[in-house]
């Protein structure tokens, strides 16, 4: 019994020829020429993206049925020689018929074209009391037939010159020969041998330069090398040296400040030793005579150079014993007077004047310190003197003490009462809190020595 007689249909066998269908059969591919059979069935039957060729038809190279070629040992001709010499080589001929035309190395002849002068010119714009007609005409000569090899001109040289002068006399020559011949000088102002001219000093202190080094052994180069390591670690132990300091400097002056700040108290309970205390805490000390002579030595050893960090240095030297605060007094001073932080072209003059120009500034204001801490302690010797004058009327602060003294008590517990009174006449707490009740002191126990 199965599904068709639950549903009540008519059982009917389905013929085999609908079920299945004939599948297309695959055409086969040829495997191509060239390629082995693993190789093949990796690509799975795909186009190679590089076209694959045997390496034996890469070595094949075409040669056409009619051609016949031969190798001759024949005559050639070379334009670029001024002689009739006769040189021979081997030449393809191709069906007997020679090569014909110039030979093929000849486009590589190049030669240098040299100024030519007459008489004249000679006279009126190469006269020279160094050297003569003769020797300028041998070293022209001479350059023309070596192509400007300067080495070999100075060894066929009949006199003792040395490389850097004949270059110098050279070229000094042709600059003006083409300044002479031109209609106006903008015409070869862009020629290089006006535009850039031979300096025939700087010439012979870079080979002097260049010799003392290729002569170095090899004792003075590690002696050298050891010297610059040197050099390296001091400049990196001065800027940790300096960066710890600027860290402690900047502590200093924050914690300074805090302080500062902790110690001001209301106009009403202030007394005279409070503002001696806040004027001395306010007044930063003038720069030592140590620390300046330091100072002034850091900045003899260091260079200002354009475009370089030597400034940032030197300004951090000479501000090394001021505070955070007193650098950007320093820095809002100089912006009020119209004076840039860094100068724009900071050569050495610049800087060693801007310098000194901050130096000026640290000075006024340590002046101004100074005035201030002698003003402050000028008035707190008035207030002590009007003090004493008028003894009837005590400070506040001394009234308030007197009357939470509370003299019946004695040993530890008098003292925590004083202190605990002390606490609530605080300004920042409000006086009309309730005060707490009176502890009431409990009977000591005797002890058997007591009886």
């Amino acid at each position: 019994m199965d599904a068709k007689d639950i549903l009540g249909l008519p059982k009917t066998t389905l013929s085999l020829s609908q079920d299945k269908k004939p599948r297309p059969q695959k055409e086969s591919q040829r495997k191509p020429d060239g390629i082995s059979r693993e190789v093949y069935a990796l690509t799975g039957g795909l186009a190679p993206l590089m076209p694959s060729i045997d390496i034996a038809q890469l070595k094949r190279r075409p040669q056409p049925e009619n051609e016949k070629i031969t190798w001759q040992w024949l005559p050639f001709s070379n334009s670029a020689r001024k002689d009739d010499l006769q040189l021979y080589h081997w030449v393809r001929v191709v069906n007997g018929v020679p090569p014909t035309g110039d030979y093929s190395f000849s486009k590589f002849n190049k030669s240098v074209d040299i100024i030519k002068y007459t008489e004249e010119e000679y006279e009126k714009h190469l006269n020279d009391p160094t050297w003569t007609k003769e020797e300028t005409d041998e070293l022209f000569d001479l350059c023309e037939r070596f192509d400007l090899r300067f080495v070999v001109v100075a060894d066929r040289f009949p006199s003792s010159r040395t490389v850097e002068e004949l270059k110098d006399r050279y070229y000094s020559v042709s600059r003006a020969m083409l300044n002479a011949r031109a209609p106006s000088p903008g015409e070869v102002a862009v020629n290089p041998l006006v535009k850039d001219p031979y300096n025939v000093v700087q010439e012979t202190e870079r080979k002097r330069a260049l010799s003392m080094v290729l002569s170095h052994t090899k004792q003075q180069d590690r002696k050298d090398t050891e010297v610059l390591a040197q050099a390296k670690r001091i400049t990196e132990s001065r800027k940790t040296v300096k960066g710890v300091v600027a860290t402690e400097l900047s502590i200093t002056a924050n914690a300074g400040a805090d302080e500062t700040d902790r110690t001001v108290v209301p106009a009403d309970t202030a007394s005279p030793s409070s503002s001696i205390q806040f004027a001395s805490a306010n007044v930063v000390p003038p720069i030592s005579t140590e620390d300046s002579a330091s100072t002034s030595a850091t900045l003899r050893m260091l260079q200002v150079y354009t475009r370089t960090y030597a400034l940032d240095q030197m300004v951090q030297a000479a501000s090394a014993s001021a505070g955070l605060r007193t650098i950007k007094r320093v820095e809002q001073t100089l912006q009020e007077l119209g004076v840039n932080l860094k100068p724009k072209v900071p050569t050495k003059a610049v800087c060693a004047e801007h310098l000194e120009l901050r130096k000026e500034i640290l000075t006024l204001l340590n002046l101004q310190k100074q005035l201030q801490y002698k003003e402050t302690e000028g008035s707190s010797h008035r207030e002590n003197s009007q003090y004493a004058e008028t003894p009837s009327t005590p400070p506040k602060r001394v009234l308030d003490q007197d009357r939470t003294f509370n003299p019946d008590s004695s040993g530890f517990g008098g003292e925590r009462v004083v202190k605990r009174d002390q606490k609530r006449k605080i300004p920042g707490r409000s006086s009309e809190a309730p005060s707490s009740p009176a502890q009431s002191k409990r009977p000591r126990k005797l002890k058997a020595s007591d009886g």
